[in-house]
């Protein structure tokens, strides 16, 4: 596809982030309708978080199938595919009759949403070849994020007060359908040149691994952290994880080649992913909560309030992208991570919710981190692998930010779900009710300012010149393969020719 007009590739730049924006759009606009839905399906905290993370789940577990599945049978056939399963799945969670069939619905979502982000990511890597232009593709990328979080809690409260929830589904079918016939007419069809073969033990042991974990986190405080249904998902899950290092490493085309994470740079994008996400998660699941069920806004009202977050996330992420492009990873993973522990630390020591001026300034410090976050971790991570392995590249990373979010929602709202005592939507909570849920979110937020230092510290670590001295000796591990892209660029410093 290097041959592609420049206005040819900046079309099909457009076309795969329409498939990022319904995925994103999707769950922006389902966190601002939690407690509309939480009110009609009699939903308690933990059926809450399973509406998010039956989702993120399915997604966490088939991405790295999807990738390579794409780099097989050909990247445009399994994103047109994904398109159509996407939107249909939409259509039925706005026909879903209870909280059980929606997270059925929800999980068949995702299914069609495994087939577009990381296959979207591998035809990008594909088209714009030149790493600076690469960077900048990303950083625009990663922008879509931004537009997402700014347009879904004002869409989904106008949604949700005048249609009702289930409308929050259904603007997923026109995009969807308007990204598939763009798609069908503009995007070329790729295929790497010697894909994957496939590894379904590998993918069992991941699905095992992840939806053990999940389970045992979110039931935990209603079942106990030490009972023996929840002791036993938590064995599962560490026999899971033995199972799959031991058997990949073994495998010649493993479903996760774990040579990669020798690379110091490969290995920090994926952390710092989980930790980002896992951030934003936890953040939204948080102020959705507090903003609708303590302060008594309205879905609209609290869409509005978070408008300084997602503004400051469009206005960093394209910038992010250039900075990277430019000058490398390291400088926007630095400020991210400063300004994402810095907004957990406002809320964990100095009461955030107390004024809304206080609340403001650390909706903008997060919003500014995790603009600024997005694109290292994507470019790091993609550029990282040989080009003609695009689509396992993009659902590494793609992976890693699901398995984030998964974990955020899981862990934050475990945290938050004992003794909590939360007015129904519509009306202010007593003021028990709002000092209850401040100090019941004061651990979880805890947990947002570490990831924030667990950002920093892993931005410092794995973007100097040692980093790239593992990543030199990683790419010595390829012998007869494409040479990872980063490792070269790495070796001759950001923002320089070939």
């Amino acid at each position: 596809m290097s041959e592609l007009s420049h206005r040819r590739r900046l079309l099909v730049l457009a076309i795969c982030c329409m498939s990022l924006l319904i995925v994103s759009l999707d769950n922006t606009v389902l966190n601002v309708a939690l407690p509309s839905l939480q009110h009609e399906l009699h939903a308690s905290v933990s059926g809450l978080q399973w509406t998010i993370d039956a989702y993120t789940l399915v997604l966490a577990s088939l991405l790295m199938l999807s990738g390579s599945t794409a780099d097989r049978l050909g990247r445009r056939r399994v994103f047109t595919v994904g398109l159509t399963v996407f939107a249909l799945g939409s259509l039925l969670c706005s026909l879903a009759p209870s909280l059980t069939w929606l997270v059925v619905f929800r999980m068949m979502q995702a299914v069609g949403g495994s087939m577009l982000n990381p296959v979207a990511m591998s035809i990008i890597t594909n088209t714009f070849t030149e790493p600076r232009e690469r960077a900048r593709a990303i950083g625009v990328w990663g922008g879509v994020v931004g537009i997402s979080m700014a347009a879904g809690p004002v869409v989904g409260g106008l949604l949700v007060e005048s249609v009702g929830w289930r409308s929050i589904f259904w603007i997923n079918v026109p995009i969807g359908a308007l990204a598939l016939f763009l798609t069908l007419r503009y995007v070329p069809e790729s295929r790497a040149p010697r894909p994957r073969r496939p590894d379904p033990v590998g993918q069992l042991l991941v699905i095992a691994l992840l939806g053990a974990l999940t389970y045992a986190i979110i039931e935990a405080p209603g079942k106990g952290w030490l009972s023996a249904e929840i002791l036993t998902f938590a064995a599962v899950a560490l026999a899971a994880l033995a199972a799959l290092i031991g058997y990949e490493r073994r495998r010649r085309e493993p479903l996760i080649d774990l040579r990669f994470f020798h690379s110091a740079p490969f290995s920090g994008a994926t952390v710092i992913a989980v930790c980002a996400f896992a951030s934003l998660a936890g953040f939204l699941f948080l102020n959705t909560l507090y903003l609708q069920n303590i302060r008594g806004h309205s879905a609209l009202e609290a869409g509005l309030y978070m408008l300084p977050m997602a503004g400051m996330t469009l206005v960093c992420a394209p910038l992010s992208g250039r900075l990277v492009g430019n000058r490398g990873p390291r400088l926007p993973l630095l400020l991210a991570g400063c300004a994402m522990g810095a907004s957990g630390l406002m809320f964990a020591a100095f009461d955030a919710e107390s004024t809304t001026a206080l609340l403001f300034t650390g909706y903008v410090l997060f919003g500014i981190g995790f603009g600024l976050v997005n694109a290292p971790i994507t470019n790091t991570a993609v550029s990282g692998m040989p080009r003609a392995q695009a689509g396992v590249a993009a659902a590494v990373a793609s992976t890693s930010r699901q398995v984030g979010s998964s974990l955020g929602v899981a862990v934050i709202g475990a945290v938050l779900a004992g003794g909590v005592r939360a007015a129904g939507p519509g009306g202010a909570a007593s003021a028990a009710a709002a000092a209850d849920f401040v100090a019941a979110a004061r651990p979880a937020w805890w947990i947002i300012a570490g990831c924030g230092a667990a950002v920093l510290l892993l931005g410092a670590l794995t973007t100097g010149v040692w980093a790239r001295t593992t990543a030199l000796r990683t790419a010595g591990l390829f012998d007869g393969e494409t040479a990872p892209e980063a490792v070269r660029a790495g070796a001759r410093g950001p923002g320089r020719g070939p």
